[in-house]
């Protein structure tokens, strides 16, 4: 204790960690035209990416040592539709899993003779790299009923692999619920499945009664699947449920259910609709990215699933101090936000509160506290920091107090949101920004808001210090 505190009575100002997971951004979307996209990071270095085609006819990867890269990473056809017969129409949903040393790709499809009659296959690959694997069909995926399924994904919790999916239940008035099996082995289940959730609330049931897309992503201890719900418009968005990695995953009381959604469309960033992600890392290994599609309009005109423009995007998974994921809002095209934590505490943000900007803990909602470092509004080597909730407002000073404006377009904003990027000044790991207009004055601390003020001493330059996350 006393060894901690000898440094705070030296005079030395606290100092937090330099965070365990820093900022990761990518630019977005990664893909046009691409939907239910699937990214993982395999261990040979690679990205590999998959996701329907709006022709619905086929099943296509891509790979890159980056997941920005993936954009413009050549495509290869790695299976098409059959011609007649089962596995002949609405090719849906791949995603592609290496197990036991070999490719497996899940996917969904309908019959030449019935597109309708939805049910989920697997493709076995051998070789390093799937582009050029060798694939092989294994078959369908038998469950307890021949019903409308799809979505297939697999993971494992302490040593036993599951499939999750979605599957209509012949004897409900829905569309699909989600199900959870063990597996014998990467294309048959064994024993009998569970039900983990069935559209019950009103966010659920819009133009259809749907839960389906289940994903997982696992932490703490805990074990969290996200799952797509409603139609597949704007009204689409993410659920989530909840489990303890120690539980019986196979008894629906393990899980606990989101009672409103966990990612939903929005209209400050233009984004609408939502879903059926799956999970990746960043190239560090040290931040969840979540993956998903969405459109970039609103208004549809006709049967949403005639409509090609779902696109594929990513965005950093933040995590809450109780250990839950934080998924935001989807934000907008271009560069994706970053954070920025205090060099004193670990848990305060910069945040706007009533256009006010300040550094807090427990930032609700998320994005109040995700801004875009763009390119400054005065160009000249400088940045300026937008906010992601309210896309054309900025951070800048007046009265050398910080606050969240929109940009008027006139020199003088320009001037006081636009700042140079310095190395931290009180650690080089972190970041400063210096005003652009008022030179050797920094964005500061102090008692919790952000003025523009000059530094001089260790402390002032510890307050003047942030790290990005």
């Amino acid at each position: 204790m006393l060894v901690a505190l000898a440094p705070c009575l030296a005079g030395a100002p606290a100092h937090a960690a330099v965070p365990d997971s820093p900022a990761v951004t990518y630019t977005n979307p990664i893909a046009e035209k691409r939907a239910d996209p699937h990214i993982v990071k395999h261990t040979d270095g690679y990205y590999y990416f998959t996701a329907t085609v709006p022709e619905y006819d086929r099943i296509v990867l891509r790979r890159a040592t980056t997941i920005q890269g993936l954009r413009t990473a050549p495509e290869t056809t790695i299976w098409t539709k059959h011609a007649s017969g089962v596995m002949g129409a609405h090719i849906w949903a791949p995603e592609i899993h290496f197990i036991d040393g070999k490719w497996y790709v899940y996917f969904a499809a309908g019959a030449s003779n019935d597109v309708w009659a939805i049910r989920m296959y697997v493709l076995e690959g051998t070789g390093a790299n799937p582009l050029t694997a060798g694939w092989t069909e294994k078959g369908q995926i038998r469950t307890q009923w021949e019903s409308f399924s799809l979505d297939a994904t697999t993971f494992v919790v302490n040593g036993v692999r599951y499939l999750a999916w979605a599957q209509r239940d012949p004897a409900v008035n829905n569309n699909t619920d989600i199900y959870l099996a063990r597996m014998a082995n990467p294309w048959t289940i064994t024993g009998t499945p569970v039900m983990l959730s069935r559209p019950t609330h009103s966010w659920e049931t819009v133009g259809y009664k749907v839960n389906e897309g289940p994903a997982v992503v696992q932490r703490g201890g805990k074990v969290f699947m996200t799952y797509s719900a409603s139609a597949t418009d704007s009204n689409y968005c993410l659920g989530m449920l909840t489990a303890s990695a120690s539980a019986n995953l196979l008894s629906q009381a393990s899980w606990s259910k989101s009672p409103t959604p966990v990612f939903a469309g929005s209209a400050a960033t233009s984004q609408y609709g939502p879903g059926h992600n799956s999970f990746t890392v960043s190239e560090d290994g040290k931040s969840d990215v979540l993956v998903y599609h969405d459109r970039s309009y609103k208004d549809i005109s006709g049967d949403p699933l005639n409509d090609p423009n779902r696109r594929t995007r990513v965005q950093k998974v933040y995590w809450k101090a109780d250990g839950t994921p934080d998924f935001g809002i989807p934000v907008a095209d271009g560069v994706t936000p970053q954070r920025l934590s205090s060099y004193h505490f670990a848990d305060r943000f910069v945040r706007h509160w009533e256009y006010r900007a300040r550094i807090e803990a427990g930032v609700s909602p998320l994005a109040d506290s995700q801004f875009r470092v763009v390119g400054g509004l005065t160009g000249s080597g400088t940045v300026s920091l937008e906010s992601a909730n309210f896309p054309g407002y900025y951070l800048r000073h007046r009265n050398f107090e910080v606050w969240l404006e929109r940009n008027d377009g006139s020199a003088g904003f320009a001037s006081d949101a636009a700042f140079h990027r310095r190395a931290g000044l009180a650690d080089s790991a972190g970041v400063s920004f210096e005003s652009y207009n008022y030179p050797g004055r920094y964005v500061r601390h102090g008692e919790y808001l952000l003025n523009v003020q000059t530094v001089s001493t260790a402390t002032d330059r510890a307050d003047a210090t942030f790290y990005t996350q």
